[in-house]
């Protein structure tokens, strides 16, 4: 039904050269993508933290000044009494939270989905406060000749996520955040349904359930409401924790496919596929009971946070489906498959 590429991982951390001097590329994963002319694109999910120095914890960070953003290193002696490792992920410095990593967007290309040339500079990164923490998880859309790009932005004020335009991956146009804190996986529909834009989103939840999927309709790509809850996490091993939209959906003759992603016990995430109406895109058609991808192999297993794939880009090309995923939040794998397998994976 769905197989991983013999080549995989096919990106790796050490692909990528680093943004900026003193810089270590550590992840290169979770890619948008999506077909510009002849070309297959993915928007890799570059993190970075700086290279280690005896003695001292250093930080990657942004400042901003004068509508632009400078990139720089932070650090603090080990043995000052104001700083405390939060986690792996983090150090407090005087009650204040600083990451370990910082992500930005990175452009690679490739002409037959599976070999690709990644650019050197970041196609999109911080540039203001809202973007403080890093820009993560593109997905792209194409709307009527545009491509239409949503990203996650992490800042003091939590995660939220953002719109921005492109007409030649050159150059971007950003809209602004249009799912304010906290509210990610959001994955917008290729077309109108009903003279509305739609989208799934995944807002946070702090109260008495958990994480779960939610449908929205736009008039203008800009403002969003009409928020309806349309699938929670199930009651099995694969969906305990949480669950998230994937890749932009697909049209197909029985419904919208969509591939999310579930975080289950002992934090595993695993894809499954989901068939929404066609007319009604809030109505479920049908939902997968198994799992389409699991972590079975090493880079998938084991990595900078093990035991996950998670999938935000697809793309068909020659009859196929070319599912690029996030492995271990490090590396960027590849599973092929086909439109006909997936509708018979419910």
């Amino acid at each position: 039904m769905i197989k991983k590429h013999h080549d995989n991982p096919i990106i790796k951390p050490l692909h990528v050269k680093p943004s900026f001097e003193g810089y270590k590329v550590v992840g290169a994963f979770n890619p948008g993508a999506t077909t510009f002319g002849d070309e297959i694109i993915l928007l890799l999910r570059v993190a970075e933290i700086c290279e280690s120095k005896e003695g001292y914890v250093r930080t990657p960070v942004y400042h901003f000044e004068n509508d632009r953003s400078f990139p720089g290193i932070m650090e603090f002696r080990t043995d000052d009494p104001d700083v405390s490792l939060k986690d792996t992920r983090g150090v407090v410095y005087k009650g204040k939270d600083y990451l370990s990593s910082i992500s930005h967007i990175r452009l690679a290309r490739s002409k037959d989905g599976v070999h690709f040339t990644i650019e050197d500079k970041p196609f999109i990164c911080p540039v203001d406060e809202s973007e403080k923490y890093g820009c993560e998880d593109a997905r792209i859309t194409i709307i009527d000749g545009k491509y239409y790009i949503n990203f996650t932005v992490v800042s003091e004020d939590s995660w939220a996520t953002k719109l921005a335009t492109t007409e030649d991956f050159k150059k971007t146009d950003r809209k602004g955040i249009i799912f304010h804190p906290e509210n990610k996986d959001v994955t917008i529909f290729p077309e109108k349904v009903n003279g509305k834009y739609i989208a799934l989103h995944r807002p946070n939840n702090s109260g008495f359930g958990k994480a779960s999927i939610w449908y929205s309709e736009s008039p203008d790509l800009l403002h969003w409401g009409n928020h309806q809850c349309i699938i929670r996490p199930r009651n099995i091993k694969w969906e305990s924790i949480k669950i998230g939209g994937g890749a932009p959906p697909v049209k197909t003759p029985e419904g919208w496919l969509i591939i999310y992603h579930g975080k289950g016990d002992n934090s595993l995430y695993s894809l499954f596929c989901l068939l929404l109406d066609l007319n009604n895109p809030y109505k479920v058609v049908r939902r997968a009971e198994k799992p389409l991808l699991i972590p079975t192999e090493l880079f998938e297993t084991e990595g900078f946070f093990g035991n996950v794939v998670f999938s935000n880009g697809l793309v068909e090309k020659d009859g196929q489906v070319y599912i690029y995923y996030g492995a271990a939040d490090e590396s960027v794998g590849l599973a092929i498959t086909s439109i006909e397998s997936l509708l018979k994976s419910f």
